[in-house]
């Protein structure tokens, strides 16, 4: 069965307002976008949806009791509960600074979990 959805385009300051044709999840036809950005960004939208992931981890002995981290880059939204869960599991017990890897390849995404923040002792 084909249905139309509408999104706006996030991947350059245009913002076209897309007009997305799509069958069983697949996308069919794609309108309103004024540059190929527009239309990649609406087949993976559609098709497989990917999101950063930022969030917090366990800090233990040290100032802060949390620590902010984030994905080094977009993973797939249906594993966003997934990689939360895991997130939580994760503690910290040393000081990091901005950008240092928590753990490589988080949940085999091909994606590092990162600190987005300098903790010192």
């Amino acid at each position: 069965m084909i249905e139309t959805r509408k999104l706006t385009c996030i991947d350059c300051p245009k913002g076209c307002q897309l007009s997305i044709e799509t069958d069983n999840g697949k996308v069919m036809g794609i309108s309103g976008n004024q540059c190929k950005k527009g239309e990649e960004y609406a087949k993976q939208e559609i098709e497989n949806p990917m999101r950063i992931l930022t969030t917090t981890v366990i800090a233990e002995g040290l100032p802060l009791k949390m620590i902010p981290v984030r994905t080094s880059g977009p993973i797939p939204k249906a594993k966003l509960k997934e990689a939360i869960e895991a997130a939580r599991k994760t503690k910290i017990t040393k000081p990091v600074q901005a950008e240092t890897i928590i753990t490589k390849n988080f949940l085999d995404l091909g994606v590092n979990l990162i600190a987005t923040r300098e903790i010192l002792a």
